[in-house]
């Protein structure tokens, strides 16, 4: 079976494919899920085949969509991994956004797990030491993948793994984001963080990582449940069996590298995916060592490598015995090998060469260092370039890679010109650091300006996106339109833009039933019972917009 995708195979009644998409002749449909449809193409002029992923018309239609779906491919396309899915190019063909990428034969992680059910331990680790060096360069270019599961990955027919649909789930989930990060990913693969609705890291994918090695290894998830918020749950607050207790045939190491990735806290998992990897690589190590430090024949005669028979073989005399004298054997043979010098060992014994060589050693650092000294301004033409970039970390690496270094080197001189960035950069990482409701992390605002924008940010966190729309609409009007004050409003403009513009709400059932007791205390007399309540929905709703009518009612009663 052939997919290009991450996303599962559905039984459903395919309409027509376009003929061309871009650059691309449409051959066939090789996929088809809630995040688009997944087509075979062929480039036109260099007759190239890819899986051309078009978003649905319904999506792409979302205020917003288009500008992440932009940064995030953008982003992707930084990766240089062969265990990632190479992403070509994106655009617009009309109304139809799409993005190309490399095609592969083969099958997902999730159809191959339907047809076996399991996966040998040994090919677990083979499949986990991959998708490593896929995160490593992942995360080596600043992306975090956030909703790693098996169906977004892709296995060759040489059994190659591929990971595929990097930043997709940030890109589709603007129903569930907030501005400092929401709940994105898929529920059986969750980490705890993402569970909370925090910002994913690198230790995040580490834990998706160990979720889908996990049901590799033993046919099921760590946590299962009836609803996505049940499962959630479990992965901030559950406890799971750990492989080894529904497989017992796992070794010990394998089993502890799993329930490490599956720690609660990301400090307590794996610093990061090469640690992982080489965690990983030991693992057949350790068990060839075991086996072979203590053959057991069994009665037909074959030889057991398990840990089991290892460690029953070991407590026999005979093999003590043996183990001993193959130890004693090899010691010897290294401490003879070892006294014989060859010819380059003499060399470096000599205390001259030493010496000349730890002096130019100290030249070339020397050296080094002297050519490395920064260009100022390179450095400054560099920060520029980033900072035409959309809002996101290429900000970050103008202001600590650019910016910085360069009031570092001479602030008297470079000041001047880089302090309209750093006010765009201080704006940017008022809305980026705004307090999350219910976290822990508050960013005191430095100026009028940013503390507006932090306030109309926490108004779009709690629901009230109109509300923020106004506050941030009463800021622009506030900033000079010149070209002085170009990037402020450059800024405040974007968050204005980044919020869906929908229909007034409703007024919520909980309001609505405490406004229908209150005409009905009122219609009976209880005026002080319903005062109470007129009260409380002034205190609450009274800056209310949306609900201005009911507030008006309101005032109207208590002034009666």
């Amino acid at each position: 079976m052939s997919t290009p995708t991450s996303h599962p195979q559905h039984t459903h009644t395919p309409a027509p494919p376009p003929e061309k998409v871009g650059p691309y002749r449409i051959l066939r449909e090789v996929g088809a899920g809630g995040m688009g449809t997944v087509y075979l193409g062929e480039h036109l002029e260099t007759g190239m085949t890819a899986a051309i992923k078009v978003l649905p018309a319904s999506l792409a239609r979302e205020p917003g969509l288009v500008a992440r779906f932009t940064r995030e491919i953008d982003a992707t396309r930084k990766i240089e991994n062969p265990h990632v899915v190479k992403v070509y190019e994106s655009g617009a063909d009309g109304e139809i956004y799409f993005y190309a990428m490399e095609f592969v034969e083969g099958e997902t992680l999730t159809a191959r797990l339907m047809r076996d059910k399991r996966i040998d331990w040994r090919q677990v680790i083979e499949f986990g030491v991959q998708i490593c060096k896929a995160l490593k360069a992942a995360h080596n270019s600043g992306v975090i993948h956030r909703d790693l599961k098996p169906s977004n990955l892709l296995i060759a027919k040489d059994d190659v793994v591929k990971l595929t649909d990097f930043g997709v789930a940030q890109v589709f989930a603007s129903g569930k984001l907030t501005v400092t990060g929401g709940v994105i990913g898929t529920a059986e693969y969750m980490s705890p963080e993402q569970a909370q609705g925090k910002r994913a890291i690198k230790q995040s994918d580490i834990y998706s990582l160990g979720a889908v090695m996990y049901v590799m290894l033993t046919g099921r998830p760590p946590f299962t449940g009836k609803t996505n918020l049940d499962i959630a749950q479990k992965h901030k607050y559950g406890q799971f069996d750990s492989p080894r207790r529904v497989v017992p045939d796992i070794p010990t190491w394998l089993d502890e590298v799993v329930c490490t990735c599956l720690e609660k806290r990301p400090e307590d998992r794996y610093p990061d995916a090469y640690v992982l990897q080489l965690r990983l690589s030991e693992i057949l190590k350790k068990v060839e060592l075991s086996a072979a430090g203590s053959p057991v024949l069994d009665v037909d005669g074959a030889s057991s490598t398990d840990e089991t028979s290892a460690a029953n073989a070991i407590s026999s005399p005979r093999s003590i015995e043996g183990a001993g004298t193959l130890m004693r054997d090899l010691v010897k043979a290294e401490i003879e090998r070892t006294a014989i010098k060859t010819p380059i060992q003499q060399i470096f014994d000599n205390t001259w060469f030493l010496i000349v060589s730890f002096v130019l050693l100290i030249a070339i650092g020397i050296w080094w260092v002297q050519s490395r000294r920064p260009d100022p301004d390179a450095l400054f033409a560099r920060g520029e370039k980033l900072m035409q970039l959309a809002p996101g970390p290429g900000w970050e690496t103008a202001r600590q890679e650019c910016f910085d270094r360069l009031l570092e080197l001479d602030e008297d001189t470079w000041r001047p010109r880089v302090e309209p960035y750093l006010s765009e950069l201080s704006l940017y990482e008022a809305a980026h650091d705004a307090p999350r409701v219910g976290g822990l992390r508050e960013r005191s605002p430095a100026n009028d300006l940013e503390r507006f924008v932090q306030r109309a940010l926490v108004r779009r966190q709690l629901g009230d996106d109109q509300g923020a729309r106004e506050t941030l609409t009463a800021v622009l009007g506030l900033i000079p339109d010149d070209d002085e004050h170009q990037p402020e409003r450059a800024v405040i403009t974007q968050l204005i833009d980044d919020i869906p513009a929908g229909e007034a709400a409703e007024p919520s059932e909980f309001l609505t039933a405490a406004v229908a007791r209150a005409r009905a205390l009122t219609a009976d007399g209880q005026t002080t019972d319903a005062r109470e309540i007129w009260e409380s929905i002034l205190l609450l709703y009274g800056e209310d917009e949306a609900n201005a009518e009911i507030v008006e009612e309101a005032r109207r009663a208590l002034d009666q």
